[in-house]
Formats: C-alpha cells, sequence, structure tokens
C-alpha cells in the first residue's frame, strides 16, 4: 500500500510521461491486461488513458487492471490513469 507522499512522488514522475494503454470502447479486455502485465517489469510506472467511447470510468478501469495484474493504482485525471508495480528483480524507481 503506498502512502500519500508516495503517490504525489509517482504523479510527479508520471507527468512527463506519454499513455501506452489505451481501453476502448470493450472495456477491460485480456489484451490490454496482458499488455500492462508485460509493460510493468519495464517501465514500473505506466500511464493509460480511457477513450470516449469507453464505458467504464477512468477510476473503474485502472482499478480494475491494477487488481488483475498486481499492481498500485496510484491516481486519475479525467481519463488517464497511473499504474506502478516495482520489479522485483531490479527496481528502477526508488519510493
Amino acid at each position: 500500500m503506498l502512502t500519500s507522499k508516495q503517490r504525489a512522488s509517482l504523479r510527479k514522475m508520471a507527468h512527463a510521461l506519454q499513455p501506452i494503454i489505451y481501453v476502448g470502447k470493450a472495456g477491460v479486455t485480456d489484451n490490454i491486461i496482458t499488455q500492462t502485465d508485460d509493460a510493468l517489469p519495464v517501465h514500473e510506472l505506466i500511464k493509460g488513458t480511457v477513450q470516449q467511447s469507453c464505458p467504464v470510468s477512468a477510476k473503474d478501469a485502472m482499478n480494475e487492471i491494477a487488481a488483475r495484474v498486481g499492481a498500485e493504482a496510484v491516481s486519475t485525471s479525467g481519463r488517464k490513469f497511473i499504474i506502478y508495480r516495482a520489479n522485483p528483480d531490479e527496481p528502477i524507481i526508488k519510493i
């Protein structure tokens, strides 16, 4: 579980990131879960976007994705969300 200071630090780091996860009109699919699970060991901190045609909100999508890949839901802002999971072998981000 992340503290509020850790979340703030991760939000600050994620500000400059471009989204790499796009949730579309199909909602959170197995393909999105696989893509997120593959991206987290490399990046640790990823940003995602929920498209306008998506049936779920950014917060719901973030929480579902984070729960299914074993990551921490950091925050949402509008249609964007941030997810964090430390790489157990070689951590990149020190929080």
